[in-house]
């Protein structure tokens, strides 16, 4: 039986999880649960699943629900109460669904406490992904892949030496502009971004999968995940989302993990891995899925891809401050303070306005994303106001 603390459990990964787990009452249990500010569904979470304790970011979300809720489980607020989640002592495994940033400190939190991580917060490794796999290392707790991608990479990976890997083909559905021109999408809105062809997704990687920072975010996570140089990954569009990712080795042979485009499967083998259990969900169904074609990203139209890989094949703090200028961009776009295109116009300015730091500590990163978002801010407001 593993037990789970889950971070991030209002969100969409997070919600999928509690439906693995529900599926799967004999192998998983939930220890602790943590959001930012959802105290109503945290709530019906809490009644279902009865963790040890549930955290809310946000303190005043956390005294409603302690005016309501007067059970069992033990109810914490702010960041405290998080870092108390992520370390919780009765949880053997931390998935990490927090979005953003955000979920730096408490991953740490989790893997320094000796827990076993599943991730899917793929900024964490973004913004500190040597920090990461460094404490990852010293505490001897496992590291397993959520994101679709990265799970079809890990899949692929099994029983072959990593000297054999020639390169990594990150697919990546396009998004729904796909195939659009840079004219086509100066007055894209936030619902067009949020219509996306083949996922069910949370806003923030929903709008970052339409402009490709999310692929390009997922390039990076590969480079730590997988020890793979930047010029091994190569993002490939496959609009219908069946080929979740493939790796290519030395002697040609190329292998690819498929499956439905479903993130409970994906979550499920975080959790079951190294075994594989019984699918309650849906599986898939060659003979009606239609064609399956690739074609290469359009990155002179999608310029969040090519800044991203670009910072991370620099190094030092550039993910870190793509990071920050893309979560203040999406942020601003969602309020109509910018345009979708920009959203990379605005990334670009902050990293061309900043001095990248390559002598990487956490207060290097800490104190870089909050230079970072000071400066994407106080560019947003100028591009605002012409």
């Amino acid at each position: 039986m593993k037990s789970i603390a889950l971070l991030g459990s209002t969100g969409s990964i997070g919600t999928q999880t509690l439906d693995v787990i529900k599926q799967n009452p004999d192998r998983l249990r939930v220890a602790a649960l943590a959001a930012r500010s959802n105290d109503v569904l945290m709530e019906e979470q809490i009644r279902t699943f009865k963790p040890k304790l549930a955290a809310l970011s946000d303190p005043e979300a956390a005294l409603r629900l302690k005016k309501r809720y007067h059970g069992p489980t033990e109810i914490l607020a702010g960041e405290e109460g998080i870092m108390a989640a992520a370390s919780c002592a009765e949880a053997d495994t931390v998935l990490g669904a927090m979005v953003g940033y955000a979920g730096l400190k408490p991953t740490l939190a989790a893997v320094r406490a000796g827990k076993d991580l599943a991730l899917a917060n793929k900024e964490t490794l973004v913004a500190a992904g040597s920090l990461v796999l460094d404490a990852v290392r010293r505490a001897g707790v496992k590291l397993t892949p959520v994101d679709s991608e990265h799970s079809a990479i890990f899949q692929c990976l099994q029983g072959s030496r990593h000297g054999e890997m020639a390169r990594i083909l990150l697919t990546a559905s396009g998004g729904p502009f796909r195939g659009r021109k840079r004219e086509e999408l100066a007055h894209v809105t936030v619902a067009q971004c949020l219509q996306h062809p083949t996922w069910s997704m949370g806003t923030k990687v929903t709008i970052d999968s339409s402009t490709l920072a999310n692929k390009g975010l997922e390039v990076i996570e590969a480079h730590w995940l997988f020890a793979a140089g930047y010029d091994q990954i190569v993002p490939v569009v496959h609009p219908q989302s069946i080929v979740h990712s493939l790796v290519e080795y030395k002697d040609g042979a190329v292998m690819a993990q498929l499956g439905a485009p479903d993130m409970r499967l994906p979550i499920q083998y975080a959790l079951s891995w190294p075994e594989r259990w019984d699918s309650h969900f849906r599986t898939l169904d060659l003979l009606s899925c239609g064609p399956l074609t690739f074609e290469a990203p359009d990155t002179d139209v999608f310029r969040c891809l090519p800044l991203a890989i670009e910072c991370g094949r620099r190094g030092g703090t550039l993910p870190c401050i793509f990071n920050a200028a893309n979560e203040v961009a999406v942020a601003a776009f969602i309020k109509g303070r910018l345009t979708f295109l920009g959203i990379a116009d605005l990334i670009a300015r902050t990293l061309d306005a900043m001095t990248p730091a390559f002598d990487l500590t956490y207060e290097t990163i800490v104190e870089t994303d909050r230079k970072a978002r000071e400066t994407a801010q106080r560019i947003a407001a100028s591009m605002e106001e012409v």
